[in-house]
């Protein structure tokens, strides 16, 4: 009886070692995990449902600020939507980005944003596009949104983007024929690259000027710590 119990009392312990290592190899794991989330230089991260919650209400600021779009649809100027909504879609990009600083998050917002546009104006849903070239740039010149300067180069780069997208959009899905030619010269400067260009430039200028404005209010917030991690 001494033997089997001696010999259960070291199985027992066998376990419990092997358990404790497994245990500790998980914490490792977890700890390791969490030190990546934490680190905003990572690349990669993942997302947790306060982030997608936070990029949400940040999406419906955008669009509630930008109830002045179905009055620009009907003006007929090319660019004219872009420059008219450049500022919302640059201030709250930034912010939602300077709150949750990981790859995806613009592409997030482009998406919420593009379901939302496409029932007033179809080709607004190139947003959506557009998010995704825009972390691409971004995240090939900074690795990551850690520094606040990428943050602003998004902003920047995301409404402005939509412009060339949007001439392509009516330049192939359409014809130049006949009464379709219409869908391309709707708008006024549309067939004129110096229109193009010149409309481009101001646009770029605008979202540059909202991308700072969003990042001083971010940065203003977290002083007064109402923009916490």
């Amino acid at each position: 009886e001494q033997e089997l119990t001696a010999a259960l009392v070291a199985n027992t312990e066998t376990i419990a070692d092997e358990l404790k290592d497994v245990t500790a190899a998980y914490e490792a794991k977890l700890k390791k995990r969490a030190e990546r989330d934490a680190d905003e230089s990572k690349m990669f991260r993942r997302f947790k449902i306060k982030d997608i919650v936070f990029l949400a209400i940040i999406t419906a600021c955008t669009l509630v600020t930008s109830a002045i779009m179905p009055l620009l649809i009907h003006v007929p100027v090319f660019g004219i939507i872009q420059l008219g909504l450049g500022l919302q879609f640059s201030i709250f990009p930034v912010i939602g980005l300077m709150k949750v600083r990981k790859a995806g998050s613009m592409t997030i917002m482009g998406i919420f944003i593009a379901l939302f546009l496409v029932m007033m104006f179809p080709p607004m849903a190139l947003i959506a596009v557009c998010a995704v070239v825009v972390e691409l740039i971004v995240f090939a010149i900074f690795r990551s949104y850690k520094n606040d300067w990428a943050c602003v180069m998004a902003g920047t780069l995301y409404m402005p983007l939509t412009v060339p997208l949007l001439w392509l959009y009516y330049n192939v899905n359409y014809t130049v024929t006949g009464a379709e030619n219409e869908a391309v010269t709707m708008f006024l400067g549309g067939t004129d690259p110096w229109v193009i260009v010149g409309m481009t430039a101001a646009i770029l200028a605008l979202c540059f000027v909202g991308s700072v404005i969003g990042m001083v209010i971010s940065r203003e917030l977290k002083k007064a710590g109402v923009l916490k991690k």
